[in-house]
């Protein structure tokens, strides 16, 4: 009896760790479609008015038409002229709209493109023993860092400190590995634990 109440909890868990995240990524498939619809709604009123197609062809087809701008965008973009004019479009931009550059710079972080950390590092920030996962932020002239510490398992929050150089250890390993870490709470720290020298004592070579 015991062996088929096993057998039967394994078999549920194990079914609920398939479905379940197929089902998040669904409804959130579902929600982000939904938001885009919304908004190019106007665009789709209109088409479905003057061709008489179904709403979800007219959604598929401004979708489209909209990535094909970007694309076109893009390449324009990479030229000189496109750098020069979109560089004196963003200066002006950023005269009447000075919030223009931290949207921007949320965008890119969003879409992975940029991250606000130049470095990973290990860092001891009660000044013994204990070490945190850190991100360099910023450098200073004295040799002291600025570091940010995101708290488990959600990256985007967390906290400023700022310490001395000595108390800063560098890994060597991509800022999207260490940030897998975070959102893992901890899972897959010995590669960045490895890189900082630590043996089978488990202290660092440091120290």
């Amino acid at each position: 009896m015991e062996k088929f109440k096993s057998f039967l909890k394994t078999s549920i868990f194990g079914g609920v760790v398939v479905i379940l995240p197929m089902f998040i990524f669904i409804m959130v498939f579902k929600w982000l479609f939904g938001w885009v619809t919304d908004i190019i709604q106007p665009l789709t009123n209109l088409i479905v008015t003057k061709s008489h197609m179904s709403e979800i062809i007219a959604d598929a087809l401004v979708i489209a038409v909209i990535l094909i701008g970007c694309f076109i965008i893009g390449i324009i973009v990479k030229t000189k002229i496109g750098k020069f004019i979109h560089e004196k479009l963003e200066s002006r931009i950023l005269k009447v709209a000075p919030g223009y550059g931290t949207i921007k710079e949320i965008v890119l972080q969003l879409i992975g493109k940029k991250f606000p950390f130049t470095s990973v590092a290990l860092v001891r920030i009660f000044e013994n023993d204990t070490m945190v996962t850190a991100f360099i932020t910023d450098s200073h002239s004295d040799g002291s860092y600025t570091i940010f510490v995101p708290t488990a398992p959600n990256p985007t929050s967390g906290f400023i400190y700022h310490v001395k150089g000595e108390y800063v250890q560098h890994v060597d390993i991509p800022i999207e590995e260490a940030m897998r870490s975070v959102i893992t709470c901890g899972a897959g720290s010995k590669k960045i634990l490895r890189r900082l020298g630590f043996g089978e004592t488990g202290r660092p070579t440091y120290l």
